[in-house]
C-alpha cells in the first residue's frame, strides 16, 4: 500500500509539472518595461456623457508642428494602458520617430460599445456613446497639442478592432483611416451600427489561425462566450470597403517574404488603390492567431500562433501614411 501510494504521489507530482508547464506555455505573453524614450507619456481624464472616462497619450519629443493622431483601441476586458504594453510598444517607438502622437484611450468597463447587436458586455446593453467620446477626445487632444484634425486615425484588435469600423461607418469625417486587426464585421443580422455610405481607408490583419474571430466568417467565440454573435469571413470584410470606395477589379496580391520560417506563419496581402480613392487592404496571416504581430515578441498561445513576420505598428503607419 505505501508502495502504490508513492507512485500515486509521483505521478500527482508529474501531471502537476505537466500542467504548469502547459500554462506557463499557452498563457505566458511577453511583458517588457517601459521604454526609455525622450517623449512624455501624458495621462488624462475627460468627462463624457455623465461618465469619466481615462485615455493616456504617448508625445514624442520630435512632435510634428501639426501632429497626426493615432487611436489606439484594445480588445475585450483591457484598458488603454494594456494596448500600450500589449503592443510591445511599438506605437511608442514609431511615434518618436514619425512624430505623431500614439493615444490610448480606454473602453467602458473594459469593453467598447462596437457594431454587434447581441455582445452582452455594458458598453453595448448601456448603449455607451463611443463614438462621441472618441470623437471629444481627439478635439480635445486637437486643442492640447495642436494636432491636425484632418489627419485623425484609428486602430484596434478584437473588440477595439470593432470599435474602428464603427467610427469608419458612423464618423468617416473624423477619421481618414482605420486598422482592424483580428475583427470581421459582423453578420447582417448582428449589424447594429448606422453606415454613412461614405468610403474610408481601411486596413485588415487577420489570422486564419484564429481561434477567437474565425477568418473564414462564424461565431466569435471567447473561451465559451459566444454572445458576440457571428461575423462576416475575412475576405467579406474587406470587400465591403472596396466595394465603398469604388473599386471593382481584382486586388493586388503580393506575397511577403518569409521573414521568420519558424513561427509557422506567412503573410498575403491585398491591395485595393487608385486615383481619388481610399486605399483598402486585407493582410492575411496564414497561421496566425488571434494578436498583434512583432517581429521580435509573443503575445499568449492560448490565442494562437503569435507571428513574428511583420511589425503591426509599421505597417498599420505606412498605410495611414499613404492616404495622404
Amino acid at each position: 500500500m505505501g508502495k502504490f501510494l508513492k507512485i500515486l504521489a509521483s505521478l500527482l507530482v508529474l501531471v502537476f509539472i505537466v500542467i504548469a508547464l502547459l500554462a506557463w506555455w499557452y498563457l505566458r505573453w511577453d511583458e517588457l518595461p517601459p521604454p526609455q524614450l525622450p517623449g512624455v507619456v501624458e495621462r488624462g481624464t475627460l468627462e463624457y456623457d455623465g461618465r469619466r472616462r481615462e485615455w493616456l497619450a504617448y508625445i514624442p519629443e520630435a512632435i510634428d508642428e501639426k501632429p497626426a493622431l493615432l487611436l489606439l483601441l484594445r480588445g475585450s476586458k483591457h484598458s488603454g494602458e494594456q494596448m500600450r504594453t500589449g503592443s510591445f510598444y511599438s506605437f511608442d517607438y514609431l511615434a518618436e520617430q514619425k512624430g505623431f502622437i500614439a493615444v490610448y484611450p480606454s473602453g467602458f468597463e473594459g469593453h467598447w460599445n462596437d457594431c454587434r447587436a447581441s455582445a452582452g458586455f455594458s458598453a453595448n446593453t448601456l448603449g455607451i456613446d463611443d463614438v462621441g467620446f472618441l470623437r471629444a477626445l481627439a478635439g480635445t487632444l486637437v486643442s492640447l497639442y495642436g494636432a491636425d484634425p484632418n489627419r485623425i486615425y484609428a486602430a484596434g484588435v478584437s473588440n477595439g478592432g470593432h470599435m474602428a469600423y464603427r467610427l469608419g461607418f458612423e464618423a468617416p469625417d473624423l477619421v481618414k483611416g482605420i486598422g482592424a486587426i483580428a475583427a470581421n464585421l459582423p453578420v447582417e443580422g448582428n449589424f447594429a451600427c448606422e453606415a454613412s455610405g461614405e468610403a474610408v481607408a481601411t486596413i485588415i490583419i487577420n489570422g486564419t489561425g484564429d481561434p477567437v474571430n474565425p477568418y473564414q466568417g462564424g461565431i466569435v467565440d471567447l473561451f465559451g462566450d459566444t454572445s458576440r454573435g457571428a461575423v462576416q469571413s475575412a475576405g467579406a470584410s474587406v470587400a465591403y470597403w472596396a466595394e465603398l470606395a469604388g473599386y471593382s477589379a481584382d486586388p493586388e496580391v503580393y506575397n511577403w517574404p518569409d521573414r521568420d520560417p519558424g513561427d509557422g506563419t506567412s503573410v498575403r496581402s491585398e491591395h485595393w488603390q487608385g486615383a481619388g480613392k481610399p486605399p483598402v487592404q486585407l493582410v492575411t496571416v496564414e497561421g496566425g492567431g488571434h494578436g498583434i504581430p512583432h517581429p521580435d515578441y509573443s503575445g499568449p498561445r492560448i490565442l494562437g500562433r503569435p507571428s513574428h513576420e511583420f511589425n503591426t505598428a509599421e505597417v498599420l503607419w505606412a498605410f495611414f501614411e499613404s492616404i495622404d
